[in-house]
């Protein structure tokens, strides 16, 4: 197992289109929910331990040998927003072309084949994580990170917060960062049926209306 591959896919650089969105931070941002670090730690763990901890898990699930197609739809239940089913998929497409190029392997090759028009994200790092050599706990990691990553990144845009700030609400959310990356590796272990379903409306709620918006600085 290469600890250095964890660190290039959790890497906010590897080229999978996270940059472009916002994770719900923008309308949060938008309606004031989110205005400065606090709430922005609010925010981040409101949604680790929500739709975070249900991606985690599908990763998880991925990297340890489920079935991706199966997963797949087990994303798709898990995700009521249309407009979040569409960015899931539209980050997944992008995630599988990187993740062919890094680490390529026949497992990745059949669910490009099978969804071409993308897997769900979370589905699509848990293979890569598998590709690379990586386990369950390392994907669910990446995912956990990332869940939080995204919106403090786009909040330092899009407040002009301090990012020494933001980074020190990612510091401080590490310890449940870990517990529900080993929620979701536990789970993960124990089959499909065993995954968390966990949500947060109001996520669903405001991808919509963000997704009409004629002018957003982020796509999602």
């Amino acid at each position: 197992m290469s600890r250095a591959a964890l660190l290039v896919l959790a890497d906010g650089r590897f080229p999978a289109g996270g940059h472009a969105h916002s994770g719900g931070a923008e309308p949060a941002v938008a309606e004031g929910r989110v205005r400065d670090a606090d709430s922005l730690a609010a925010f981040c763990r409101g949604r680790l331990h929500t739709a975070g901890l249900t991606a985690a898990a599908l990763a998880a699930a991925a990297a340890h040998g489920l079935d991706p197609l199966a997963l797949d739809e087990a994303a798709d239940a898990r995700t009521p927003s249309p407009a979040l089913r569409a960015t899931a998929r539209k980050l997944g497409r992008q995630m599988m072309r990187a993740a062919r190029a890094t680490w390529p392997g026949p497992e990745l090759d059949a669910l490009a084949a099978a969804r071409p028009r993308g897997a769900h994200q979370p589905v699509v790092l848990g293979l890569t994580a598998r590709s690379a050599g990586l386990g369950p706990e390392d994907a669910a990691h990446c995912v956990a990170y990332e869940t939080v990553s995204g919106p403090a990144t786009a909040v330092v845009r899009l407040l002009s917060l301090d990012p020494f700030h933001a980074t020190a609400v990612l510091a401080r959310l590490a310890p449940d960062l870990d517990r529900v990356a080993e929620q979701a590796a536990e789970a993960a272990r124990q089959g499909i049926d065993a995954l968390p379903a966990a949500s947060a409306p109001l996520l669903d709620i405001t991808a919509e209306a963000h997704a009409a918006w004629p002018v957003r600085l982020f796509a999602s």
